[in-house]
């Protein structure tokens, strides 16, 4: 007979997710059906920027099925004192910005909500909220970031100063002086355009109240339930034990799930006053007008190298879109700016961040948070500097690339939480060398040439990042085993398809002796676990996975003390294996887990056994002292179709390195699902408006994603430079796919059209834009 596949770390175990997904069991959020549930709708602007005057209810509140219309008057005074909670303050912020759960008395952003109906049913909600007419006044809207900065442009808030939310350099060393007498210095600029989530599931929420304990219970597609909680407390000013959070199945969150809407506030108020439970679900044109997304960068950046294209200093300035608001502060362009440096060594660097209100749905973090577009800003300046020096590409960043010996290696820049970013592990040029192997870089001329012979334009592209990942302050996790021999992990992070439940489990069962299916991993209710940040910027098994780690050690201790004192015996001549705690010499003797559980419980009237705490339990919060830093190389080959404009993608490698990897096969399908994200913004993702800040693409008719078809196989090199900073040498994962994706794909398109003289400063590459730049080359231009 086979001994039983092994599943613990490092190992491909089966998603234990899978089963109920595949059976069509999964629990979303619109599958809760409460009894005497009703459903909400929101009276959205239909104006970019306007004043709000009257709310006429009336005609709505007619409507049979009807029960409540609410306006921004209609609201609880806490709710109506304050703006929703800015997440992340920072002083750089001059004028911060932040929605009410309603409009008070101006819109900022075409789709923002006015007004939420009530009604038994979706549609009827619907139907009332077309019939709540709102006087509304219009006022010039401003639509583009960099215009936004003349001095003559419209103000995205009425009375405001400025269009600036913020201003502030990121620097290391003197790069004016390094600019200075430089050999060389190249300038690029570069226009980038990212669009937003559009996650399968979109957003949604229920809201349950219950009168007897003065609570609410709410049911959310997040990716941070105790971050939603602490919300919930501040805006309705409510004491703890007052609020639960659960996050059931969420269909994909990319970032903006991790956010904390208007829809949630209203909801709750509603189950409150109307004593009855709230459903509201998002539509898909409401996810294109009220879901957090990710938009357009201006970059000006220069590069100085010496004659054997060292890079002596970068400098620029980047003009970042923020939105409508701030609910992140500047995070998003802090981190930007400070992924710029990449793998590189960069004596000196200077970048000047200037982030900008518009009137347009606001600006968070989407998979990547701003480090695909700085991957862009410096991957093009690689490649220029190969352009006009006549080097290979992965020669250029062979001479630059910081390496293994100068580990860990401070960059000389801060990130966001003030702390230098000091990269502790890696060897870039190994991950680089490992990609090109795999896509047989080596022999591309030769493939290219022959294209091109018969007609065929074919370009390859590289690409290196570095991303910091494993971010703070903590993650919680309490393993615990039940008097009924049960073994669980209990953890704050909320999963949207990373298989928390396999990996956290996998970690835990082995200090048991088990099988990863005997442990159950409980994630995203604040009732189970009482601290949380959450999953997202890929660090949950940096920070979930230790905390796990180390509470299944303290608890598998425990089991071992209260073991020996029960079989009086020495604690080292103990084992754990099956579920059991037993003798080395003769593994027939011994407690089980349950025996041990009960014992650790205590019997009522009787003290507790050799003075140990109650329970066979134990809670860890792992916290980091800085980010873990992955890295990885893309390699891209693509074709492109003169005439169409169509781009093919023929290879696709991807060299990465996450420290050492818990389950290979749950990260391959990270970074395979983080390229196709980077597919998508490479070549089709763009929304349009208009000069009014009106939207122009609404559906996924206009706004383009990428099809199996688009998305090539990914072959996929894996190598493990284990970090330091947490016992299980993991690192970040969930957002290494998508991160370098798109410089890679740009730079294989110019290298494709190069024999017209064709250049690339933008994102995403579309069909009609290579037609465009082509046809500009035929004019004489290239840009």
């Amino acid at each position: 007979m086979n001994p039983d596949p092994f599943t613990g770390f490092g190992a491909s175990a089966k998603r234990k997710e899978d089963p109920a997904l595949l059976r069509g069991e999964g629990q979303f959020v619109d599958d809760i059906h409460l009894p005497g549930m009703l459903h909400a709708a929101f009276v959205r602007s239909p104006h970019a920027h306007a004043r709000v005057g009257r709310v006429e209810k009336s005609a709505a509140l007619a409507l049979p099925g009807v029960h409540a219309v609410f306006a921004f008057a209609d609201l609880p005074e806490s709710v109506r004192r304050q703006t929703l909670p800015l997440l992340v303050p920072h002083p750089a912020l001059r004028e911060p910005r932040m929605p009410y759960a309603l409009a008070k008395d101006e819109v900022h952003y075409a789709g923002e909500p006015v007004a939420c109906v009530i009604a038994e049913s979706r549609y009827l909600a619907e139907d009332a909220a077309d019939r709540v007419a709102v006087d509304y006044a219009p006022l010039p809207a401003v639509n583009d970031c960099r215009a936004a900065l003349e001095p003559a442009a419209p103000r995205a808030h009425a009375g405001a100063g400025s269009n600036v939310a913020a201003r502030f350099p990121v620097k290391a060393g003197d790069a004016d002086r390094a600019f200075t007498g430089a050999v060389h210095v190249f300038r690029e600029r570069i226009h980038q355009h990212r669009g937003g989530p559009f996650f399968i599931e979109c957003r949604g929420a229920v809201a349950r109240y219950e009168a007897p304990t003065d609570s609410y219970t709410m049911y959310v597609a997040s990716q941070g339930s105790h971050r939603l909680k602490r919300c919930m407390l501040d805006m309705f000013d409510l004491g703890d034990h007052q609020v639960r959070v659960v996050t059931p199945d969420v269909g994909g969150g990319f970032g903006p799930k991790g956010a904390y809407y208007p829809e949630y506030v209203n909801i709750a108020f509603a189950a409150r006053v109307l004593d009855r439970p709230v459903k509201w679900i998002e539509d898909r044109r409401e996810n294109f007008l009220a879901t957090h997304q990710e938009r357009d960068q201006y970059w000006d950046m220069e590069i100085a190298v010496d004659a054997s294209a060292r890079i002596a200093g970068v400098r620029g300035q980047l003009v970042h879109e923020t939105g409508a608001y701030v609910p992140w502060g500047i995070v998003l362009p802090w981190i930007t700016a400070t992924t710029v440096p990449g793998p590189y060594v960069i004596p000196h660097f200077k970048l000047e961040v200037v982030s900008v209100y518009t009137n347009k749905i606001q600006t968070t973090p989407v998979r990547g948070a701003g480090r695909p577009e700085a991957v862009v800003a410096m991957e093009r300046l690689m490649d220029r500097v190969a352009r006009e020096l006549s080097l290979d590409p992965a020669e250029v960043r062979r001479r630059n690339f910081i390496r293994p010996g100068q580990m860990p290696y401070e960059v000389g820049i801060l990130f966001r939480d003030g702390r230098p970013v000091t990269y502790d592990s890696g060897d870039y040029p190994a991950c680089q060398a490992a990609a090109l192997e795999a896509a047989d870089y080596q022999g591309f001329g030769e493939r290219q040439a022959r294209a091109r012979g018969s007609g065929r334009h074919l370009g390859i592209g590289i690409s290196n990042a570095v991303e910091a990942t494993g971010l703070g302050p903590y993650e919680s996790a309490t393993v615990r085993v039940s008097t009924s021999g049960k073994l669980a992990v209990y953890t704050g992070a909320t999963p949207q398809g990373q298989s928390h439940k396999t990996t956290l489990a996998q970690i835990a069962a082995e200090k048991f002796g088990v099988s990863y299916e005997e442990v159950t991993v409980v994630t995203g209710d604040t009732a189970a676990v009482s601290l949380g940040i959450g999953t997202f910027a890929a660090r949950t098994a940096a920070n979930a996975g230790p905390s796990v780690h180390l509470a299944a050690i303290e608890v598998a201790a425990k089991a071992k003390m209260l073991a020996a004192g029960m079989m009086e015996c020495r604690e080292e001549d103990l084992e754990l294996a099956g579920g059991r705690v037993r003798l080395r010499s003769d593994p027939e003797v011994g407690k089980t887990l349950r025996e041990l559980a009960v014992t650790a419980a205590g019997m009522p009237g009787f003290s507790m056994a050799g003075g140990l705490a109650p329970g066979l339990e134990h809670t860890a919060h792992f916290t980091p002292g800085q980010s873990a830093y992955s890295n990885g190389t893309h390699v891209a080959e693509v074709e492109v179709d003169i005439e169409t404009g169509a781009v093919t993608i023929l290879r696709y490698t991807v060299a990465h390195d996450c420290g050492r990897v818990i389950n290979p096969m749950v990260v391959d399908g990270q970074v395979v699902g983080g390229v196709a994200h980077g597919v998508g913004n490479a070549l089709f993702e763009r929304l349009l408006y208009d000069e009014n800040a009106q939207p122009l693409t609404g559906t996924l008719a206009d706004y383009l994603l990428p099809l199996a078809t688009d998305v090539p196989r990914v072959d996929l090199v894996h190598l493990e430079t284990p970090t330091p900073l947490n016992p299980l040498g993991v690192k970040g994962a969930g957002e290494g796919g998508t991160i370098p994706a798109i410089a890679a794909i740009v730079a294989a398109i110019e290298n494709a059209l190069a024999p017209f003289g064709v250049t690339i400063a933008q994102a995403p590459v579309t069909p009609q834009r290579i037609v465009e730049l082509l046809g500009a080359h035929a004019l004489g231009r290239t840009r």
